[in-house]
């Protein structure tokens, strides 16, 4: 049996040695370690010398109890109003770390705004989707016939050739052109069709006005008695909402596997007006896409009776256009993400 001199020594052993350790204390979050250790939980120390109770004479227990409950009382209330002040403490700190001085000139915010390609990319979405066009989004994977076979592209063309073409198995590519896409829709849409292409396309090419990854937008329209007249009033209105009203088309012979005939389609200078500058290189027209009157092995290719229908397609570099639209002389300006680039194209 112990005495309960002796175990009261121990309760204010306890007490003193809750006051000397609250005293080194620096944050309300070691003190909420600290209570655990003395008064929170079974384990607690407080807690731990009721289990001296057994060890203890029976008329002697309820003085010890009350001693103990004593220290419990004590120590909650102490370490709890330690608490309080702590944490108004670390309120104040924090008070006085975030005020602002509103004599201080206001930090100037600079509005962001979308990236050039993307601003083009809806201009031209616009444009078209005004005329009709719906929107069509193909796969940036694609099989070799809907990159080249249906659209009428020999065996033995450059195109196809490792060093042009990202292949990924004999059969799998990156796609070239977005002119894939209109192959799907022919194949499971019957005419009259209206659709614009865009999204990335990819090859093996790199300079000042070539990347080997850009983006192209492709148009397609399949209908009765479409004619190479309906693509040059289209492609006018095109011109006039991009580059401003006055800039007006012409067509140049040109050849694509997959149109007949093809042209190369040109816009009057939109800097000079067509009297020759820098832009223009002297001649006052800048080449702007290709296009042409849908070969009739491609319609034919997909199930559509080429002697019903007719229809033209053309496709617009999104890179290119945005480039002239915003005299960029080098594609890679448009990827290096420099914002003192970036922020004087916007629209």
């Amino acid at each position: 049996m112990q005495e309960l001199n002796g175990l009261n020594d121990n309760i204010a052993v306890l007490k003193q040695e809750i006051l000397d350790g609250a005293e080194k204390l620096g944050s309300s979050k070691e003190l909420y370690e600290f209570k655990k250790t003395y008064v929170d939980g079974k384990n607690g120390k407080v807690n731990q010398l009721m289990k001296e109770m057994r060890n203890i004479p029976a008329d002697q227990k309820a003085a010890y109890g009350k001693s103990v409950n004593e220290l419990k009382s004590w120590a909650q209330e102490f370490l709890g109003g330690l608490d309080e002040k702590m944490k108004k403490m670390e309120l104040e700190k924090r008070y006085e770390a975030e005020q602002v001085d509103i004599s201080m000139p206001a930090v100037k915010k600079i509005p962001g705004n979308l990236h050039p390609i993307t601003q083009m990319r809806n201009q031209l979405i616009d444009v078209f989707a005004g005329m009709g066009f719906e929107i069509y989004e193909g796969s940036e994977v694609e099989t070799d016939y809907y990159n080249f076979t249906a659209l009428n592209t020999p065996q033995d063309h450059p195109a196809r050739d490792m060093q042009d073409t990202f292949y990924l198995s004999p059969e799998f590519l990156l796609r070239t052109q977005t002119s894939a896409g209109q192959i799907h829709v022919m194949e499971n849409r019957k005419p009259p069709i209206k659709i614009l292409s865009p999204g990335k396309v990819f090859r093996s090419d790199d300079d000042a006005t070539h990347s080997p990854m850009f983006s192209q937008m492709e148009g397609l329209v399949v209908d009765k008695g479409i004619t190479l007249c309906d693509l040059q009033g289209m492609l006018d209105e095109f011109v006039k909402k991009i580059y401003g009203e006055g800039t007006r088309t012409r067509l140049r012979p040109s050849y694509f596997p997959f149109t007949e005939p093809s042209v190369e389609v040109d816009c009057s200078c939109f800097e000079c007006g067509g009297k020759g500058c820098k832009l223009c290189k002297g001649t006052g027209w800048i080449e702007v896409l290709g296009a042409g009157v849908v070969n009739k092995k491609v319609l034919e290719n997909c199930g559509i009776d080429s002697d019903v229908y007719s229809g033209f397609a053309f496709g617009i570099g999104i890179e290119r256009t945005a480039m002239l639209k915003y005299g960029i002389n080098n594609i890679k300006m448009l990827f290096e993400s420099d914002l003192r680039v970036l922020k004087q194209l916007n629209d």
